[in-house]
Formats: structure tokens, sequence, C-alpha cells
């Protein structure tokens, strides 16, 4: 094992969501110790007699390494499969700013939720950032709904269902509530995925009857009313359940504004969103380039965008993710047919610097917000705090020096995502990561790779029974 010296991050100002944000706050210096937090303080003095390594983060703002908590880094939907390594994706991350991600293990029709955890870990052995895994449940008929019992063990604190993607990961009502009843008791939280499926089938048929397959069609084939539909039956099945639920992925203000209803009647319920649905419209699928545009749920009417910003700065959603997706150019534009065409998006690294430039720049948040939605927030609601999450003494030291006053215009050739574009091409940003920490050694520096492969870690989980 090396001994790494100490390290001293001297002159930074420290953003937590906690800090009472100003732009003349007094720096602070931050001492790691091995793979944690020290101690935090103005103008701490060197240890004497130790190997202490100062660093100068003058001029920057200390972020707590983000945790991205919808991910799918090497997808194989058994359909399709992302072109990136868990390698590829991690270093890619840890360039956005990104230390933990929460991505999914699939148990596939056979399969036990044991050795669906043990695939992906050996697919996720080369990352340089910390990961955990939501368990994606397809195969649980009634009756072995106790099987979902094993999974504390294995480290895993959440499950993800589906109410569409017929037949590979579609759940009936019937479904979603025994498993909704079994999980609460193991202290699990489920993140489901909400479309009608009916509406989504009825829909598509209805376009493909017409002929009408061409990319430019995609967002009509996933009309809004399927997810706000299926938000809402998904909320009550989970309040008869007494279970908690994070609804994933809203692409519109009334899924967040019915969570937020529900959480009125002291029910547990959690609601994620994304930067596409924030930033992007679905006057693109009229543009030259509607291939760059197909995700699940797809992008909505240009006035959701704001109506979805305001439900953000009244603190309705939870955690802004990205639900990355990093399928190859040449994937997507394989065939002018929406409905064989690989849907998602690559998002991880410039989920930090699009919040900062969109969000906290334009004054929809403040830095603290975006630390509680990106970084805190995930780390309670999938019980990975306080060990992540924060700057505190003890916690580890996940850490992203960044340079508010940069700033970039976001291209496919300056990413290190493979899919060679970004949905957010030519978009200007202001900000920009420097360097990045993962308990306490660099895994970007300077903007410059400088971790190993394999020296990420699985984050065991354990349950959460709420109050």
């Amino acid at each position: 094992m090396i001994d790494r010296p100490r390290l001293l991050i001297r002159g930074g100002t420290v953003v937590t969501a906690d800090t009472r944000f100003s732009t003349d706050l007094p720096t602070t210096d931050i001492l790691i110790d091995g793979e944690t937090i020290q101690a935090i303080g103005i103008d701490l003095p060197l240890p004497e007699g130790q190997n202490v390594e100062v660093v100068d983060a003058g001029g920057l703002l200390i972020l707590p390494g983000l945790i991205d908590a919808h991910t799918h880094i090497q997808l194989d939907t058994g359909i399709y499969s992302t072109a990136d390594t868990w390698l590829e994706g991690s270093q890619a991350a840890a360039f956005g700013g990104i230390t933990t991600v929460v991505d999914f293990a699939t148990q596939l029709p056979g399969k036990s939720f044991p050795q669906a955890l043990e695939g992906r870990m050996a697919e996720a052995a080369p990352s340089i950032i910390d990961y955990a895994f939501h368990m994606m449940v397809t195969d649980l008929p009634p009756g072995q709904e106790e099987e979902l019992g094993v999974l504390p063990e294995l480290g895993i604190q959440s499950i993800k269902l589906y109410t569409t993607y017929r037949p590979n990961y579609y759940l009936d009502d019937a479904a979603v509530l025994r498993i909704f009843e079994t999980a609460a008791r193991y202290g699990l939280l489920s993140l489901v995925h909400c479309e009608n499926d009916a509406l989504v089938t009825a829909q598509t048929e209805s376009l493909v009857k017409s002929g009408r397959l061409e990319w430019r069609y995609h967002g009509a084939s996933r009309p809004h009313l399927a997810e706000i539909e299926a938000a809402s039956r998904v909320l009550m099945l989970a309040q008869a359940a007494d279970a908690p639920v994070v609804i994933a992925h809203a692409s519109t203000e009334r899924t967040v504004a019915l969570t937020t209803h529900a959480r009125t009647t002291r029910q547990t319920a959690f609601v994620e969103t994304t930067p596409q649905y924030l930033l992007l419209d679905n006057t693109v699928y009229e543009g030259n380039e509607p291939w760059r545009y197909i995700l699940q749920p797809p992008l909505r009417h240009p006035a959701e965008k704001e109506a979805l910003w305001t439900r953000v700065a009244d603190g309705q959603v939870d955690m802004i993710v990205t639900d990355h997706c990093d399928y190859k150019k040449a994937q997507k534009l394989a065939v002018n047919n929406f409905t064989k065409t690989p849907g998602g998006l690559p998002g991880t690294e410039t989920l930090l610097s699009l919040m900062a430039t969109y969000g906290v720049a334009e004054g929809w948040i403040d830095w603290p917000d975006l630390v509680r939605m990106m970084a805190s927030n995930p780390a309670r609601i999938y019980n990975l705090w306080p060990r992540k999450g924060t700057i505190a003494p003890g916690s580890d030291a996940d850490l992203v020096l960044f340079d508010p006053a940069g700033e970039d215009i976001v291209t496919a050739e300056s990413l290190h995502m493979v899919a060679g574009y970004s949905p957010f091409e030519g978009m200007r940003v202001k900000g920009r990561v420097v360097s990045t920490l993962r308990r306490g050694a660099f895994i970007v520096r300077d903007g410059v790779l400088a971790a190993e492969a394999g020296t990420g870690a699985y984050v065991a989980r354990k349950p959460r029974f709420w109050d």
C-alpha cells in the first residue's frame, strides 16, 4: 500500500447544502488524512513533523463530490448495449466532478439477485469512482417476493421497477403493489420509471400504422399523459403499501406536483429530474438532428422547462441526475426509425457545468441548492450519508475543486464520454471542474486524468426504515 502524504487544501470556498452562501465567504482549509476529512477550518496550521502536501484552492469553490444516483454505465438491455466500459464511463464522470454513482444491476429472467450483482460487480471493477447499485427487478413471480430479503445482505438498499417496456421490464399494478409491500418490510426503497404502457403502446402503434416512423415522431409516441397517469398510480400504490418511493426522471412539472402533494399526506415520496428536461424541449424533433434526442420519456413542450425550473427553485425536486446512457453516434444514426433507435443520452460529464450555468448563474437556484440536489440528498435518500454527500470531519474526502469563472462551449471533441456527440452541443457553460478527489486521492488533477483503473470501490448500503 502506498503511503500517501496528508493533503491540506488551502484557501477555497467550501459549499455544502447547509452553507449560507455569498460571494464574500471567508476561505476555508480542508485537511485530509488518508481517505477521509480530518479537519475543516480557517488558516489551519500544518501538522508538525508530518508529510503534508499543500494544494492551493484560491479562487475555487470546493464542493462535495457529486453523486449521480441514476446512471447506466456499460448498459446491456438485451436489445442494445452502450459503447462505454466502466473504465471509460467512470473517467468521464470524474471529469464532471462525479465521485459516486448509483447504477443498476439487472435481474434478468432466470437469474437470482446475487447472480445479477456478481455480474455487475465484475463489469464495474475497472471503475475509478465509487459505485453502488439499484437492483432492477424484472422476474419475481407471486410467492417469491421474499427473495428481496437477500438484497440488504448484498449491500443493496434500493430497487428499480418499470411500468412500461413490455415484455422486457414491464410490471403490472398487482406486481408493483406486492413488490412495494415486501420491499418496505426489508427497508428497501423503490425507484420507478413511470409511463402508462397501454397509452405508449397505442400511440406508437398508431404512428407505425400510419408510416410515421422517423425520429421526429419520437416525442409524439410517448405522451406526457402517460407519465403523469403512471406517476399518480404509482404514488397511490406506494401509499397503500406504506412503501417509500422515488419517481424517476420527471419530465413534466405535473409529475413533480403529484409527488409534492403526496408528501403533504406524510407519504415518503421523492422525485428526480435531469438536465435534458430542464434545458431542452420537443422543438428539437423538428430540427435537423432529431436523432440526438431519442430518450424515454421524450422531451416535452417548451413551457415545461420553466415550469420544471419553478418546481426546482421551490425545493420540490429532490435530486438532479443524468439517466446517463452512452450510446455512440453511429448507433443513434443506424436507422431513421424511432422504434429501432436506442433511447438514452450521455450526460455525466456535463451535469455540473450545465446546472452551474443554467441553474445557479441564471438565478433559479443557489450553490447550496445545487449541492443539496446533486450530493447531499442522493446520499441521504440512498443511505450513503454521512460517508458521502457532504464535507465534514470523518466523511470520505470526495471533493470537487470548481472554477466558477471558467468558460467553455460544450463540444463532443472536448468531452471524455465515448458517444461522439452531446445533446447539449454548442451550449455555453460557465464554470469548469479543475480537480476531482475520490477518498482523498486525485482522480482528475488540473484537468488531467490522475487515477488508475480499479481504484474505485463498491459502496455497500444498509436498509433504511423511514419514519
